[in-house]
């Protein structure tokens, strides 16, 4: 091997490792969502100065959505659902989204990292799958997507290397906005209860006043149903205003690794 190829790949392992540092101190703080983005979100105009709460939930609609959607209801606040097609029976919860005054948008039609991560194409063939779908049950294409993992995912990696910045400057061409978050609650990790569930949206929410709160809404999140009620009650003593993710919403873009 060249000196050449093995001084990038050992700078490339200490970058590696000072980022991996970085980010289980800032996880320690409450930062680490935070600091995965790009740049800080911008209001424009007279939003300047407010606190205002993107409320986000991935993988459903599922058995657990109709439970989330009522608490909603009950706070009087809105989300934005990033959908698949992983429980086809609840497909006509995306139509009660948008009667609630929810947004729709695309998460991918199967969720499985490695057939939509395997190249461009496969990507973009999922996402039209699920387009139709969406266009099926609401009456009008989704505008916006997220990327399963997140546009700084490195699981992508295993099946294709430099796939996101090839989809991330694809889909933004397409006419997509992607959006990450700057805030989640740990839900990902489906064996967490509703306690530490709501200890850790309280830290990663912090003193931020512009939040993108990434959730989940999947088969296995009922522990996120229960914790939903204090998680809202906090964001209002908070003094959010809840928005769902339209054309006025700000970038919420992650540094991208892959």
């Amino acid at each position: 091997m060249e000196r050449s190829v093995k001084l990038k790949i050992f700078f490339g392992c200490i970058s590696l490792l000072m980022f991996l540092c970085l980010m289980i101190q800032l996880s320690a703080s409450g930062d680490a969502s935070k600091a995965l983005l790009e740049s800080e979100p911008v209001l424009a105009g007279e939003d300047k100065g407010k606190k205002i709460m993107y409320l986000t939930f991935d993988d459903g609609p599922s058995c657990n959505t109709e439970k989330v959607l009522d608490i909603l209801d009950e706070y009087d606040a809105k989300a934005t659902f990033f959908v698949t097609n992983e429980f086809p029976d609840y497909a006509s919860l995306m139509k009660e989204e948008i009667k609630r005054g929810h947004a729709v948008g695309i998460h991918t039609y199967s969720h499985e990292y490695a057939s939509i991560y395997a190249n461009v194409q496969s990507y973009l063939d999922d996402i039209e799958k699920i387009q139709k779908v969406i266009q099926q049950q609401t009456g009008k294409p989704a505008s916006f997507l997220r990327f399963p993992g997140g546009s700084s995912n490195t699981v992508s990696r295993q099946y294709c290397a430099g796939i996101m910045s090839e989809l991330s400057e694809r889909v933004t061409k397409m006419g997509y906005e992607y959006y990450d978050w700057n805030a989640t609650n740990g839900d990902g990790d489906t064996g967490r209860d509703a306690a530490s569930i709501i200890a850790t949206a309280k830290q990663e929410i912090n003193e931020q006043d512009v939040v993108m709160l990434l959730m989940h809404d999947g088969a296995g999140n009922s522990e996120t149903v229960n914790a939903l009620p204090e998680i809202l009650s906090y964001c209002k003593e908070k003094g959010f205003e809840f928005r769902i993710v339209d054309d006025s919403t700000p970038q919420f873009h992650h540094h991208i690794n892959n």
